[in-house]
């Protein structure tokens, strides 16, 4: 049986929300961003890429301003207004210092109390791989947003006119280590609502199980809020920075 979780300290009021693809936050940590945005915290979202490569029957070109629309109004369900792209390419992201530059850079920018970011390890679990986009940027986020509290590390920044920043703790949504948990009882119905925002990109799914957003994150938000004692939940693995 799974260890029971903990709850997230939500004292806190702002959140850099920092991933690869337009997607990763709506399968589970949207529904807590909803509760979250409901409190009164600013939120944004940077995604690395634009999911260009992600719909097979859809040329990159054509897909990437497609999936870009997707996420925008996405985001606006759970109450996020901002959204940025960094114009990486989707399918071949590698760790690196120019995305811990730009994770950086973005911490530096909007300065937030928390930064969230999705499953960087290798596995989501016994059997189930991760993807190759998630671990490097998950590693380059975690990172990068050391870096961005450290003067002396991308200097080039502080010419930018964007002084060091740093963030108290890093958010990991979905984490095979994930200790803490979000009640998100009262805001699942709008983290499915945020995913079918998602259309082209489901549909390109066929009748893959990931395809059917109220099944899919019904079934994982019960089993985390029975970890919670609550109905429903999304789990983090939580680290102090």
């Amino acid at each position: 049986m799974s260890a029971e979780l903990e709850h997230v300290d939500e004292s806190w009021s702002s959140a850099l929300a920092i991933v690869a693809h337009p997607d990763d936050l709506e399968y589970g940590a949207a529904a807590a961003i909803a509760r979250w945005s409901a409190q009164g915290k600013r939120i944004v979202y940077c995604l690395a890429t634009s999911g260009e490569a992600g719909i097979d029957s859809l040329a990159p070109e054509e897909c990437g301003p497609l999936r870009e629309r997707e996420q925008i109004a996405s985001a606006a369900v759970v109450g996020v207004q901002q959204v940025e792209f960094l114009g990486y390419p989707d399918g071949v992201l590698e760790y690196g210092l120019a995305l811990r530059r730009d994770v950086s850079r973005a911490v530096r920018r909007h300065r937030p109390d928390v930064v969230i970011t999705g499953n960087f390890s290798e596995r989501w679990g016994p059997g189930a791989l991760n993807q190759a986009d998630h671990i490097a940027v998950g590693r380059a986020v975690l990172d990068g947003v050391r870096d961005a509290g450290n003067r002396w590390v991308f200097r080039e920044l502080l010419d930018e006119g964007l002084p060091p920043w740093s963030a108290t703790r890093l958010l990991v949504a979905g984490s095979p280590l994930a200790a803490h948990g979000v009640d998100t009882t009262d805001y699942l119905q709008l983290g499915i609502a945020s995913l079918q925002e998602h259309a082209a990109y489901l549909a390109g799914l066929g009748d893959h199980a990931m395809a059917d957003p109220e099944e899919f994150l019904e079934s994982i938000a019960r089993e985390t809020g029975g970890r919670l004692g609550t109905r429903f939940a999304v789990s983090f693995e939580v680290i102090d920075l």
